[in-house]
């Protein structure tokens, strides 16, 4: 059978007193600490086991007599307490899937920022190895351009030297006929120099001759009749 109910007034706070035992042996609210529905559950837990180990053995049975007033005074406050515990609970829930709501989504931001930072490293890292390699089909260019141009360097120096080579035996050929002309020009001219002065000392030496033929035919004494 059902005790009636007794009305236990709230603290000024919202929260029921948890009963203790008063001065007379009745259990009456009792001011305790600000504290959440579940500490005062916890306490009127305590206080429940309590009341049963300060109860009344049977001897020879696993039986304890209690005071069903104060009893049924605890089991009233707990059952005002419940739905703050509840509600409690039901607050401190959806504060933890918040919370866990949160963390998911700061750990949602932290793996998007990671997968974007690795994609903008690869990106990066594929635009260092396209310039590594463009670096290096560049130098491979301007190597193979470079040993190219100092193969036709060389082509054209010995070409120029083969040239020159040419153009001095050419020269030298032509001076050498050249001087052969200027000296032949020059016994030539000597030929004929002396030629001239050989034909004036025949002339001179003819005239010597006359000269002196003259001269011997007037020494001479008339000849006799």
């Amino acid at each position: 059978m059902l005790r009636p109910q007794i009305p236990i007034e709230p603290e000024h706070n919202g929260k029921h007193p948890i009963p203790h035992e008063s001065s007379n042996g009745h259990t009456v609210g009792n001011s305790q600490p600000d504290g959440d529905g579940c500490l005062n559950i916890q306490q009127s837990l305590d206080h429940f086991e309590e009341m049963i180990i300060a109860g009344f053995r049977i001897p020879f049975t696993k039986r304890t007599v209690v005071d069903e007033e104060k009893l049924f005074d605890l089991l009233d406050y707990i059952r005002s307490t419940l739905p703050a515990a509840f509600n409690e609970a039901t607050v401190i829930t959806q504060q933890r899937e918040e919370i866990l709501l949160e963390a998911e989504e700061y750990g949602q931001r932290i793996v998007d920022a990671a997968q974007t930072k690795r994609a903008q490293i690869l990106e990066e890292s594929d635009i260092i190895r396209s310039a590594e390699h463009e670096a290096l089909e560049l130098k491979r260019k301007v190597q193979l351009e470079c040993e190219l141009l100092m193969q036709q360097t060389l082509e054209e120096i010995d070409l120029k030297r083969r040239q020159c080579q040419q153009e001095i035996e050419q020269m030298r050929a032509e001076a050498m006929a050249e001087a052969q002309q200027i000296e032949q020009g020059a016994d030539d001219y000597a030929d004929s120099v002396l030629e001239h002065i050989e034909q004036d000392l025949n002339e001179m030496t003819r005239i010597i001759r006359n000269g002196r033929s003259s001269l011997n035919a007037s020494r001479l004494p008339p000849k006799k009749k």
